[in-house]
């Protein structure tokens, strides 16, 4: 069966790549708007579904890997800044605050429709960050396409007072631990 990782997003990418399978990337085009009402665990596993399945129409014999992420700040939401002035306005938000970032997962078995979904929470904290240290990281790095405007793997690890969860790898968009799992259910062993 062919792997295949239904993602636009090269950290996901590379986070894959470090399991050392062969797959291909095919971007599943999902409006990635959440519905009124929803959860944010709700609304990353929808569209990490949503994803696999698109990509799943046009591949019957595959298993295909969703992915979604929400990060949360209380009640706001967070999702890719795009723009400076969007990241500016996100990490002024988040300094000195908690955010909870839900990386959902989905393995859909085309061949067979079995799918296996989870949704894995992570937690940051960010510093009390001052106007120059947000303006001096974002010209740096530019996470523009990241929720919550930060790159732990990168420079964005200096804005994190502490982080807290299962997975570290969950927090940059794939929790591998649960895709061993999964891959594992499906007969495929990764070592």
């Amino acid at each position: 069966m062919n792997l295949i990782l239904a993602s636009s997003s090269i950290y996901r990418r590379e986070l894959l790549q470090r399991l050392q399978l062969p797959f291909i990337v095919i971007s599943p085009q999902v409006d990635e708007t959440p519905l009124a009402n929803e959860s944010p665990e709700v609304t990353a596993l929808r569209l990490a579904q949503e994803k696999a399945r698109k990509v799943a129409a046009t591949h019957p014999d595959a298993l295909v890997i969703g992915c979604d992420q929400v990060a949360m700040l209380d009640d706001i939401q967070l999702g890719k800044p795009l723009i400076h002035d969007n990241a500016v306005k996100q990490l002024r938000m988040m300094r000195g605050r908690t955010v909870i970032f839900h990386s959902a997962l989905c393995l859909y078995n085309s061949a067979t429709s079995q799918m296996q979904a989870e949704v894995v929470a992570y937690e940051v904290r960010f510093r009390h960050l001052s106007d120059a240290q947000i303006e001096n990281y974002l010209l740096k790095e530019q996470p523009y396409h990241c929720a919550g405007s930060a790159k732990s793997e990168g420079l964005g690890i200096a804005l994190i007072e502490w982080m807290h969860g299962d997975d570290p790898n969950a927090l940059i968009g794939l929790p591998l631990v649960a895709l061993i799992n999964m891959l594992k259910n499906e007969g495929i062993s990764v070592i």
